[in-house]
């Protein structure tokens, strides 16, 4: 561990001024883990999955569901041991170091921006299909409500999560039920694909578990009850993890591997009908505002965190912090340089390896040099060693697949 994290909490922490905690409640915690998951991520886990098949996506989401869950209860526990509210990148410097803190947001940028890229870019396409406009008209106007809650703070996000995730479930419970009942769904076709195509399809699966960056905001939202923390972290991503198996099985059995758009919804729909086309991009675009707000609130106080600007809250400090956010990713969704899935892919690598490392990092000092006792700890079981190690090796191994299919050494996914 560096030096820097071995000094005392008051001079270890950096001045830190995001705005002030306003409570959260139960429901709005667990929307927010569900809001920002449900976004990108399972519209494409289906195409991802093309040539590996629903079998080893469903292996996936298992595995990296609990792997993930896990590293979060490690920031949440961290976070409880932590007197001032810290992002993921400040929660580095101060129990892992300045390199720490570096990585951390480096980590925090290509996922969000990834994401945001794949958000502009999707909401583009799905508003094309759905109205008939240009997609970059359609980006602009998903543009507007979009940065708007992000600019009004967390608990705009929180309510404005909380609506859409209760809306989100029952269009996903009737899409489900009717393609269940359409008379050329398919189970069988659950059973097809190959093997020998699943790593990738994990990366693009870690990227849908995206939420570990808004546990340090959730906290500060829940600072009034900071046993509901890891409890709303566990809820939400049992019910993210419900989703993400029910999305992808329903657009698999009705249309089979071969058919399948990048934006899952469009060929999800065109299959059940008009009525199912709207409601199924509806629910897309819902989708990606969610987690749009999600891991845009998320970059938007890391950069407070990381470089101390001043008070997150006033309005022209806010909304030029705002620019920064939502800018670049609207304009690399036009450049041609990115596509939809890719930037998802090559987010959830780099992050993903990232994020099996810091927190246990995190934990570890924060274990040791913590200001507080928290109400709630982390199992024994679920900070073992090796199971620390596992979680490392898996993320690494599955970077350096990334890498090498990249360069054309291994075949890609899709």
């Amino acid at each position: 561990m560096s030096e820097n994290a071995t000094f005392s909490p008051e001079q270890s922490c950096r001045k830190h001024t995001a705005a002030p905690a306003k409570s959260l409640s139960f429901v709005e915690g667990v929307s927010m883990i569900v809001g920002t998951n449900i976004g990108a991520g399972v519209l494409s886990v289906a195409y991802a999955s093309g040539k590996a098949g629903f079998l080893p996506l469903l292996f996936w989401l298992v595995l990296v569901g609990s792997l993930t869950t896990i590293t979060m209860l490690y920031v949440a526990e961290s976070t409880l041991r932590t007197r001032k509210h810290l992002q993921l990148s400040g929660l580095s410097h101060r129990y892992v170091g300045r390199c720490g803190a570096l990585i951390m947001f480096l980590s925090v940028c290509v996922n969000s921006v990834g994401a945001l890229i794949a958000y502009m870019s999707g909401s583009g396409k799905l508003l094309h299909s759905l109205l008939g406009i240009s997609p970059a008209l359609g980006s602009m106007l998903f543009f507007i409500p979009a940065a708007g809650v992000l600019y009004l703070g967390l608990k705009a996000i929180g309510r404005g999560e909380k609506f859409i995730s209760i809306g989100m479930v029952v269009m996903l419970t009737i899409l489900i039920v009717a393609t269940m009942l359409k008379d050329t769904t398919q189970m069988r076709y659950l059973l097809d694909g190959n093997w020998l195509y699943m790593v990738p399809v994990f990366n693009v699966v870690a990227f849908c578990f995206s939420a570990q960056y808004i546990v340090p905001e959730m906290a500060r939202g829940f600072s009034d009850k900071p046993e509901k923390l890891p409890k709303a972290i566990m809820v939400g991503m049992g019910i993210t993890f419900i989703l993400l198996a029910l999305v992808p099985m329903s657009v698999i059995a009705l249309n089979g591997l071969d058919n399948i758009s990048d934006v899952a919804t469009i060929s999800w729909g065109r299959a059940l009908g008009e009525w199912a086309f709207f409601s199924a991009n509806l629910f897309a675009l819902c989708a990606m505002l969610t987690s749009y707000w999600g891991l845009g609130g998320s970059i938007l106080t890391n950069i407070v965190d990381q470089f101390s600007p001043g008070d997150d809250s006033q309005p022209l400090r806010r909304f030029l912090l705002l620019l920064i956010v939502v800018i670049p990713p609207f304009i690399l969704a036009y450049s041609g340089m990115v596509s939809f899935v890719n930037a998802l892919y090559f987010a959830g690598v780099f992050s993903g390896v990232v994020l099996s490392v810091m927190p246990i990092l995190i934990l570890k000092g924060a274990r040791q040099h913590g200001d507080l006792t928290p109400g709630w700890t982390c199992p024994a079981l679920i900070i073992h060693p090796l199971l620390q190690s596992f979680i490392v090796l898996l993320y690494l191994c599955s970077a350096a697949y990334a890498i090498a299919s990249a360069l054309g050494h291994l075949p890609a996914g899709w």
